[in-house]
C-alpha cells in the first residue's frame, strides 16, 4: 500500500491528511509528519499503517489533553480522570448524515502514554497546582485553610504537599474569615445561621466567635 497524497487540513493547518491508495487513511500533526518521515510514494504494510493510525490517535489525544492542562494547572488525578473519560464510547452526531453514531473510546495504553508525556514535559505537577490554588482561590471572597486543604485533597493532592504550601502562604484564617463575613453577612438576619455558614467554610468555632466580636466592635 502506497502513500498517494499528503494535504494540509482546511480546518487545522497544523495537521495533514494522509491518503493511501487514493483513499483518506489518517491525519497527523506537522511534528509527527516530520518525525515519522512519511512522504508521497512511500509504501507500507497494513500493520505499519495501523501503527501510524495509533500515532494519529496519540497526537489528537495529546493535543486535547495539553489544552486541558493549559486552561489552568490540574492535578495528576484530574488529568488521569480526564484521560479516562476518553476511553469511554461516546454518542456523536455524524457530520455528513446528521445521525447519531457511537464513537469508540481510545485505548487505556494510549492514555497512559499521553499522561507520561505530559508529566515529562512538566504540564502535570501537583506542587504547581497547590501553589496556584492557594494563591488564587477566593482571593476576594475568602477561604479557610481547612477548606483549601479539603479542596486540594479532593483533587488528589497529597496532604503533605498541601501542608508545605499552606505553611509558606501568607494567607491567614483571621483575614479570610473577615472577607467571608463582609461578603455574606448581609444575607443572614440570624447570627446563628451566619455562624453555621462560616463553620461550613472550614472555620473553627473560636475563629468565628472572635471574628464576629470584631465586627460588633466596629
Amino acid at each position: 500500500m502506497k502513500i498517494t497524497a499528503i494535504t494540509a487540513q482546511q480546518k487545522d493547518k497544523n495537521r495533514v491528511n494522509v491518503m493511501v491508495d487514493g483513499i483518506y487513511r489518517f491525519s497527523l500533526d506537522i511534528f509527527q509528519y516530520a518525525d515519522l518521515g512519511i512522504r508521497v510514494g512511500k509504501e507500507y504494510t497494513e500493520q505499519e499503517l495501523v501503527e501510524l493510525e495509533s500515532e494519529s490517535q496519540f497526537g489528537k489525544l495529546y493535543a486535547r489533553a495539553l489544552e486541558y492542562c493549559l486552561m489552568r494547572p490540574h492535578s495528576a488525578k484530574e488529568v488521569r480522570d480526564y484521560l479516562y473519560r476518553k476511553t469511554r464510547d461516546q454518542k456523536v452526531k455524524d457530520r455528513r448524515s446528521g445521525e447519531m453514531r457511537i464513537k469508540p473510546g481510545v485505548s487505556e495504553a494510549l492514555t497512559v502514554r499521553v499522561f507520561e508525556r505530559l508529566l515529562a514535559k512538566g504540564y502535570v505537577d501537583d506542587a504547581k497546582v497547590t501553589r496556584y490554588w492557594i494563591d488564587n482561590r477566593s482571593l476576594t471572597k475568602g477561604a479557610s485553610r481547612r477548606k483549601l486543604q479539603a479542596e486540594l485533597q479532593a483533587k488528589g493532592v497529597s496532604r503533605s504537599v498541601v501542608e508545605v504550601y499552606l505553611a509558606e502562604s501568607d494567607r491567614s484564617d483571621e483575614d479570610e474569615i473577615q472577607k467571608v463575613i463582609a461578603k455574606k453577612a448581609r444575607r443572614y438576619d440570624d447570627p446563628q445561621k451566619l455562624m453555621q455558614y462560616l463553620a461550613r467554610q472550614g472555620f473553627s468555632y473560636d475563629q468565628i466567635k472572635e471574628a464576629l466580636a470584631k465586627v460588633d466592635e466596629e
